[in-house]
């Protein structure tokens, strides 16, 4: 058996963002419409390139690229694994190669995202499912989700509280609001369980955190609709008699523009105008125990074929 490791992918440079933002808004699982292929192709690939000239500022402000790649790339060879980034059409070609040419009977396939949407997790298995051998793709074992799995939920109980310890803030005088990615609420009246781990993560790890006040929220829309609700921007404006808020990218195993900018710049200024002391926390990274809980959620984690990942 060998691990792959599938994430959204991320800009490796301020060149790579009009390709990722085409790749990720032509994707039909992520952005729903009922335009044939041809003209929702079309038109989104135009906002594209569009919404790439103004988030350029963005990525240049965290260092002109997303360590999402990055990590991905860091955490596979620590355990001489594959990879696969979504909306990294670049790195396509040589992924798919490596696992179409694999030997392993069997292809483990870990999802960075730890709760389930057909949005994300989906979206992959749709992918292999279209560019892969049906051979191979036969060989591909899923773990659905980890959302309230105890190795993830102690990962990030304990990054809580080391941040907590180390910027000298105690949990009585401190709002946690625990911040998702957004999906549109269509998303779930189709049943995707989106939401629902996202509640599990946050009822799990907000147990080891009694005295703080804890908020779950979404952020990052895109586009008009109604999303999940509230949203971090909402929530971000009620402090509720605490002193102290931290932000804790609870859907996010790695940091990037969601959390390094989106956070850092739209969110925390929000707290601090409300009069509170406001920080991110890290998302998990290449933490050594993030690590050590990626194995233990690897081998106790019941395995999916493909097709019952795919709406």
């Amino acid at each position: 058996m060998i691990n792959l490791f599938v994430n959204f992918g991320g800009p490796r440079d301020l060149e790579e963002i009009t390709p990722f933002l085409t790749a990720l808004l032509t994707d039909r699982d992520v952005v729903r419409t009922r335009f044939p292929t041809f003209l929702h192709n079309w038109l989104f690939r135009r906002v594209a390139k569009k919404r790439a000239q103004k988030i350029a500022h963005d990525y240049a402000m965290i260092g002109g690229r997303s360590p999402i790649y990055f990590d991905t790339e860091a955490l596979a060879k620590k355990w001489d694994s594959l990879t696969f980034h979504r909306y990294l059409p670049a790195t396509h070609r040589e992924s798919l190669q490596k696992i179409e040419e694999c030997k392993a009977a069997t292809i483990r396939t870990i999802p960075l995202f730890p709760q389930f949407s057909y949005a994300t997790t989906g979206s992959i298995a749709r992918f292999f499912k279209a560019n892969l051998s049906k051979q191979t793709v036969n060989k591909l074992r899923w773990i659905h989700s980890y959302a309230a799995h105890p190795s993830f939920v102690l990962a990030y109980q304990r990054r809580i509280a080391d941040f907590l310890k180390g910027n000298k803030i105690e949990e009585v005088d401190c709002l946690l609001l625990f911040s998702a990615h957004g999906v549109p609420r269509a998303f779930i009246d189709s049943g995707d369980l989106y939401e629902s781990e996202c509640i599990q993560s946050f009822e799990a790890v907000r147990q080891a955190f009694p005295k703080a006040l804890c908020r779950l929220s979404y952020q990052s829309k895109f586009g008009k609709g109604q999303w999940l609700t509230p949203s971090t921007e909402e929530a971000c404006t009620r402090s509720e008699g605490k002193t102290h808020a931290v932000i804790v990218p609870i859907s996010f195993t790695s940091d990037h523009i969601e959390t390094l900018y989106e956070i850092e710049e739209q969110y925390l200024p929000i707290l601090r105008a409300h009069g509170m002391r406001a920080y991110r926390c890290p998302a998990l990274n290449l933490e050594d125990y993030w690590m050590d809980a990626l194995d233990t959620i690897a081998n106790t984690s019941p395995l999916t074929a493909t097709e019952m990942l795919i709406r």
